[in-house]
């Protein structure tokens, strides 16, 4: 069974696609860090980025909606945020009791909610677009062009190696166990196919830990024919060529419109 669902990367020719990885890289490092350290409530900044992240969405012909839409990853982790409204000093907005608790929102609280909101939605943007136009394996020649250390490069392909790993043996055993489980027609749907509640969770937890063997043993065949292949820490691969002079413009006008506009942010909202 095919797993490339897992495989954030969408093939494409658009310019996006075609940048070396390394500028991509730098460019998505910097993006996010001009937005998380950019004022609380500098609203026209935040308005600047978003115009710079869906002026890429645009050229990487990857789509509004499908860019969009998975950027709803951050909302778990906004709402995470969700008590600052009512725990940052401020003008008091309005009140409510909550048990033996009186929780007030501030002005300054809520503008600190929507500011991360709009960081962590920009930031996952960023990082959608650089893992949608960039192959993994591209990432991490990047990850290591840009001195990351060889451990940290290294830990990160093999998670997303041994990621594969487990997905494939978890099919095997969902087919194995459809090739081993029969359902017979029943009149009365009163009682449910297969067994009761407990009778299921004893399986699901015996396919659990049967998941975890072999996916333990076959780790440790993959890393056996790994060191008879000479791996010694480091995936080994083509060195890469010099940046052109037309991405080292690229890459030094990129970074230096982004210092701008934090600084423009810092100087106005900081």
């Amino acid at each position: 069974m095919q797993l490339q669902f897992l495989d954030p990367y969408r093939p494409a020719n658009s310019t996006l696609h075609q940048m070396d990885a390394r500028v991509k890289f730098i460019f998505a490092i910097a993006f996010i860090l001009t937005t998380s350290l950019t004022p609380v409530g500098a609203w026209p900044v935040y308005v600047i980025l978003f115009a710079i992240v869906f002026s890429f969405i645009l050229v990487s012909e990857l789509g509004v909606v499908f860019v969009l839409l998975r950027a709803l990853l951050a909302l778990p982790f906004v709402l995470a945020a969700l008590p600052i409204i009512f725990t940052t000093p401020g003008a008091p907005l309005f009140s409510f009791p909550l048990g033996p608790w009186v929780m007030t929102a501030s002005l300054y609280g809520i503008e600190r909610f929507i500011s991360i909101g709009l960081k962590s939605w920009l930031s996952v943007q960023a990082a959608i677009l650089l893992a949608s136009s960039t192959p993994f394996p591209g990432l991490l020649q990047a990850m290591r062009a840009v001195g990351i250390p060889r451990l940290l490069v290294a830990m990160f392909g093999l998670m997303w190696l041994y990621l594969f790993v487990l997905v494939d043996e978890a099919m095997r055993l969902l087919r194995a166990r459809s090739s081993r489980s029969g359902a017979r027609e029943i009149k009365s749907m009163s009682r449910p196919v297969g067994g009761t509640l407990a009778w299921r969770a004893r399986v699901a937890g015996g396919m659990a830990g049967n998941l975890f063997l072999r996916g333990i043993e076959r780790s440790d065949r993959i890393y056996v024919a790994m060191l008879s292949r000479g791996y010694n820490g480091e995936v080994r691969s083509m060195p890469q060529p010099p940046l052109s002079v037309g991405s080292w413009f690229l890459l030094g006008l990129s970074v230096s419109v982004l210092l701008i506009i934090l600084s423009v942010g810092l100087l106005f909202w900081g």
